[in-house]
């Protein structure tokens, strides 16, 4: 049923609803979970987890169940969407583990530890006695650096999370690495719990200022040493589609699909305009708003990035009302009116006002010049 327009009569014992529907749209459910408990019934909220850095958690707006794929990174379910779990932990684990040292490294399974070619043993032989000096982040990778210029470097896929338990507390059912700490803050151990293994942790060797394997991926906008002159020079010798170039990670880290979106909407510029044909001041006025829409997003404004997921029990806030363009689908712009168009892009969706952000013109093809007879 449809349950947009309220509850259907009759009796029944619970509800479920989905974050968002199978189109994308994006519905505020609050009023029907208020309707929902009014009858006395209970309801469940399936959670969509890239939707999830935008929407209000699902226990914020009193559901009684929330499911999906939501449930990872060490937070509650319903908080956050990557990003927001890779800065949360790295801010926690900046809180806790800084200055402590690795007394001891138990691999549970050999998988998550695949990518380090000394095998689970040399892995752990080579983090022992060793103290970990900082935590940093690039992307969707975390490093610990180490006392002898290595780094412990992690990146938590799509299941992974990083956990800081006390020694005794019982062992999670998908727990695949444990590092014993001496000093850590409550002498807490750093736990690798990951369900489908798509993640892992690997010793980089010299890694502790930048770890080599990483160091294609580029700086995301809200970093302090993010180079926004180098990035606008190279969107613009570039004649891809702007959009596809915000999502290139080797240009620009931390902008997703729905911030890509949001961004190009409010200035004005649809996602297939080349860059090439976009002025400096046009390249940085965008880059601009997606910095905006980050902020925004998590409810942070004005504050570093790395400390924007500070908060991990989901009072941060999200920003579902003010979403412009993604998962607006036929509802009128809320700029002019049009209604909002959805295309497909790159196995996902696009979103755009067609008045607003109109389709680019196709470049003329250039004359060819005939050959000359003898």
């Amino acid at each position: 049923a449809d349950l947009r327009a309220g509850l259907p009569e009759g009796e029944f014992f619970g509800v479920i609803a989905q974050l968002p529907g199978a189109s994308g749209r994006i519905t505020d459910w609050s009023g029907l979970v208020e309707q929902t408990h009014q009858r006395g019934a209970l309801i469940a909220l399936g959670a969509d987890l890239l939707a999830l850095t935008l929407i209000a958690p699902p226990g914020e707006i009193g559901a009684d169940l929330a499911f999906g794929t939501a449930q990872r990174f060490g937070v509650p379910m319903g908080y956050g969407g990557p990003h927001a779990g890779y800065m949360a932990v790295r801010a926690g684990l900046e809180r806790h583990v800084l200055g402590a040292t690795i007394v001891r490294v138990d691999v549970l399974h050999p998988r998550p530890v695949r990518r380090d070619l000394r095998g689970p043993a040399g892995f752990a032989e080579a983090l022992a006695g060793r103290r970990i000096d900082a935590v940093r982040r690039r992307g969707k990778y975390l490093w610990l650096p180490l006392d002898n210029g290595d780094a412990l470097l992690g990146h938590l896929g799509m299941s992974g999370q990083l956990l800081l338990q006390p020694p005794g507390a019982p062992d999670e059912r998908h727990l695949r690495v444990r590092i014993a700490l001496d000093g850590a803050d409550e002498d807490r151990e750093l736990r690798f719990v990951d369900q489908r293994m798509f993640g892992g942790l690997s010793v980089s060797a010299g890694g502790a200022d930048l770890p080599p394997e990483i160091a294609h991926i580029a700086r995301d906008p809200l970093d302090p040493e993010f180079d926004e002159d180098a990035v606008v020079r190279k969107v613009r010798r570039r004649s891809s589609g702007i959009k596809r170039q915000l999502l290139d990670q080797n240009l620009v880290s931390g902008v997703g699909n729905i911030y890509a979106d949001e961004a190009l909407w409010r200035a004005r510029v649809h996602g297939e305009r080349p860059g090439d044909r976009l002025t400096a001041a046009q390249v940085r006025e965008l880059l601009g708003h997606a910095r905006d829409v980050m902020v925004a997003a998590l409810g942070q404004g004005g504050t570093s990035f790395d400390a924007l997921y500070v908060n991990v029990n989901g009072e941060s806030g999200y920003f579902d009302r003010s979403l412009h363009a993604y998962g607006r689908e036929g509802e009128p712009c809320e700029r002019c009116g049009t209604a909002v168009r959805r295309v497909a892009f790159m196995n996902r969706s696009s979103y755009f006002c067609p008045t607003c952000q109109p389709v680019p013109r196709r470049r003329r093809a250039r004359p060819q010049a005939l050959p000359v007879p003898d």
